[in-house]
């Protein structure tokens, strides 16, 4: 057994989407979704006989219900390193204050590290390279404020997607252009990683060149989107219901980890 590199041994992660792992899909994943948190804690592993991960996120849960259904089942897990991405919904959401929902994440992170726990928050991504999402930019950047702010008064370490400019190009995200494709997962995870100061393997993935596109192509492509991705969402907004009704969490317990290119072996769960 190898040396381990770092002093956690029970992962938790709490958020939506993005923290579920949406856009990277993989069938022998748990809930069918990779992600990066599951590919961090699959090197976070290495090295420990005892390593254990837990994911509480949901895709399409606002802050309150992160707060609500998601903190306190953490806690139960007793982790000693937690991630929380949380507030993106909240922020796509016309209307909404940054200040209020930074004041709800002051209080989801005076809990998860009421006992001691590394806490991890993520700033929000600039969104300046979508035509969709540009005009979010200023509200991000202002919740982006309010999230330094928590993190400094509660000693959390910041992931800060913002100034992750790899991120910030069409090839790391889905088609649903919201949620990051398998390239922009593994991007986040190395950066997660090197946050936390852990050596690891993961190599840069510099994909092809993306080729050039007409304008006319362009135009098809973004009616498409609308109408398979953008349309839907706006409904789901007006019914008030969320792509994450009836979705249960993919790793409720923290369970040992399988990394997905060693073979399964029988693991005994950890109390």
């Amino acid at each position: 057994m190898t040396k381990q590199l770092h002093p956690w041994s029970r992962y938790v992660a709490v958020g939506d989407s993005f923290t579920e792992g949406v856009g990277d899909p993989e069938p022998a994943s748990p809930g069918g979704n990779r992600g990066w948190s599951d590919r961090v804690a699959e090197v976070l592993s290495q090295g420990s006989d005892d390593f254990a991960y837990g994911n509480l996120a949901v895709r399409g849960k606002l802050m309150n219900q992160i707060l609500a259904e998601q903190v306190r089942p953490a806690l139960e897990l007793h982790p000693d390193l937690i991630t929380i991405s949380a507030g993106g919904n909240d922020v796509l959401r016309p209307g909404s204050d940054p200040d209020a929902i930074a004041s709800r994440l002051d209080e989801a992170v005076t809990l998860l590290g009421s006992e001691g726990a590394t806490v991890v928050v993520f700033t929000g991504t600039d969104v300046r390279f979508s035509p969709v999402l540009r005009g979010l930019r200023g509200k991000v950047a202002i919740y982006n404020e309010n999230i330094r702010a928590v993190a400094a008064a509660h000693d959390c370490i910041v992931a800060d997607l913002w100034s992750l400019t790899e991120i910030q190009d069409a090839r790391m995200w889905a088609p649903d252009r919201l949620h990051f494709n398998p390239l922009g997962h593994h991007t986040v995870a190395r950066m997660v990683l090197d946050t936390l100061n852990v050596p690891n393997t993961l190599e840069a993935m510099v994909p092809e060149p993306m080729p050039g596109t007409t304008w006319r192509q362009a135009r098809t492509e973004d009616l498409a989107w609308a109408r398979e991705y953008l349309v839907p969402w706006v409904l789901r907004r007006v019914r008030h219901q969320s792509s994450g009704d009836h979705v249960l969490p993919k790793r409720p317990a923290a369970d040992p980890v399988t990394r997905l290119d060693e073979p399964d072996e029988p693991l005994e769960r950890l109390g």
